[in-house]
C-alpha cells in the first residue's frame, strides 16, 4: 500500500507524456527526420530542468526524505562508453518508435504491439546481465 503514490506519479507522467504527444510514433519519426522541433523542445527543456535540478541539489545541500545527504557520483571520464550505449538505445529508439518509458504508456493506450519490444528489451537485459563481467566498464 506505501508504493501507491508511485503509481500515482506513473499515471501521472504517463497522462502527460500522451497529451504532449511525447509518446507518439509519428512524433519521434519527425525527429529523427529533422522535420519537427517538437520532441527537441521537450527534451531540451528537459536537459535544462536537469541541470537547474543538479544545481539546485548541490547549492541547499538538499537532503533525501530519509534525512540523509543527497551525493552524485563523480563523472566518469571514459567517453567511448557513453558514445556506444548511446548509438544502442538510439537505434533501438529509432527501430521500435520508443524509449524504455514510454513503452509501458503505450500498452496503456492501447499499442499491444509494445509487447514484442518490451519483450526485446526484458531480453536484451538478459543477455546483458550474462556478460556484463566480460564487458570493459
Amino acid at each position: 500500500m506505501k508504493f501507491i503514490k508511485f503509481l500515482f506519479v506513473g499515471i501521472f507522467f504517463g497522462i502527460v507524456l500522451v497529451k504532449s504527444e511525447a509518446v507518439s510514433w509519428y512524433r519521434i519519426y519527425e525527429m529523427f527526420k529533422f522535420q519537427s522541433f517538437h520532441m527537441y523542445g521537450i527534451i531540451g527543456s528537459a536537459v535544462v530542468l536537469g541541470i537547474i535540478s543538479i544545481w539546485a541539489l548541490k547549492k541547499f545541500k538538499v537532503k533525501s526524505i530519509e534525512g540523509n545527504e543527497i551525493k552524485l557520483m563523480p563523472k566518469d571520464k571514459s567517453f567511448i562508453r557513453y558514445i556506444l550505449g548511446g548509438s544502442i538505445f538510439g537505434l533501438g529508439w529509432a527501430l521500435a518508435g520508443a524509449c524504455p518509458g514510454p513503452m509501458y504508456i503505450l500498452i496503456g493506450t492501447g499499442v499491444y504491439s509494445m509487447l514484442i519490444v518490451i519483450a526485446a528489451a526484458v531480453l536484451g537485459t538478459f543477455v546483458y546481465g550474462l556478460l556484463k563481467n566480460k564487458l570493459p566498464h
